[in-house]
């Protein structure tokens, strides 16, 4: 129980640092953006990780991606690349968008450290995922995948956590990108997506069972050859470049309210199933790639 509380609080603390200390984090506040990247440089080094950077510029300004990693077997080769993006759109705090995802990637990175993986586990902190970089080769998630593929990096796969934090267990309280959905999928938003394009399919499959395993939270996995919002983040970047790749989502904006708006707030998250989440992942991740 003391160990669920401390995760419980640690979860909330990076939320309420990034989200409600620092609030609006885009190159239009660029402060901000740096000291969350200070931040997160800062919780990976206490966790015991060396740092290492994908540097940039723009228009005479620098941007980084935060990148560590948790050594798997030495005969394994292959990474799995576990990733969040730490800037928000303008006018947001960005709470669940993407505050959530980057304080998961930070806890799960501190429960790797006394966990053996299979494979190597790269984690990395991703800038400029949002507009006005969105879907460009200047988003940090494309300059890192594109890097990955110059280097011949061998990535089984990349799971991208994209608003990970809000959830509802009122009946009604999810939708769906197509009516049809809520025949199979449920009613309440109080699970996890697994989701992916057809051509992820593999991947989404392993990640949703490992997920399932532990019963520590509801999970429901997707890849179908079109479904809206699938490839809003990171996980575009790496599907762009051959690699599988998933997102790890509560499902934005089919039932947060408060997506991309200054409403999106650390009082709006929960963060007891953040933290159930977390383990959860832990699990799934060290265990990938196992038969």
């Amino acid at each position: 129980m003391a160990d669920a509380e401390d995760l419980t609080t640690r979860l909330r603390a990076h939320v309420h640092y990034l989200a409600g200390e620092l609030g609006e984090r885009s190159p239009f506040r660029y402060g901000n953006l740096e000291q969350a990247r200070l931040y997160i440089e800062r919780v990976f080094a206490e966790a015991g990780y060396e740092i290492r950077y994908d540097t940039y510029e723009i228009a005479g300004r620098t941007f980084r991606n935060v990148v560590v990693e948790h050594p798997g077997r030495p005969t394994e080769r292959n990474i799995l690349v576990v990733g969040a993006h730490y800037d928000t759109v303008t006018g947001t705090p960005g709470a669940d968008d993407n505050a959530s995802g980057v304080a998961m990637l930070l806890e799960v990175a501190r429960l790797l450290r006394n966990s053996a993986c299979l494979l190597t586990v790269r984690l990395v902190a991703f800038t400029l995922e949002e507009p006005p970089y969105f879907r460009s080769t200047r988003m940090g998630s494309c300059v890192h995948a594109r890097k990955c593929r110059e280097r011949g990096d061998r990535i089984a796969g990349m799971i991208s956590l994209e608003m990970v934090g809000y959830y509802d267990a009122r009946d009604g309280s999810q939708c769906y990108p197509f009516p049809f959905l809520r025949w199979f999928f449920p009613r309440r938003a109080d699970f996890v997506a697994v989701a992916g394009n057809f051509g992820s399919r593999r991947l989404v499959r392993q990640v949703a069972r490992l997920l399932s395993q532990t019963k520590r939270i509801p999970v429901v996995s997707i890849a179908l050859p079109f479904v809206p919002g699938v490839s809003l983040s990171d996980n575009w970047s790496f599907g762009r470049e051959g690699y599988p790749a998933l997102m790890i989502t509560d499902t934005a904006f089919f039932r947060n309210g408060n997506y991309h708006l200054p409403s999106d707030l650390p009082e709006t998250l929960d963060y007891a199933r953040m933290a159930a989440l977390a383990k959860g992942l832990t699990h799934a991740i060290c265990r990938f790639g196992q038969v």
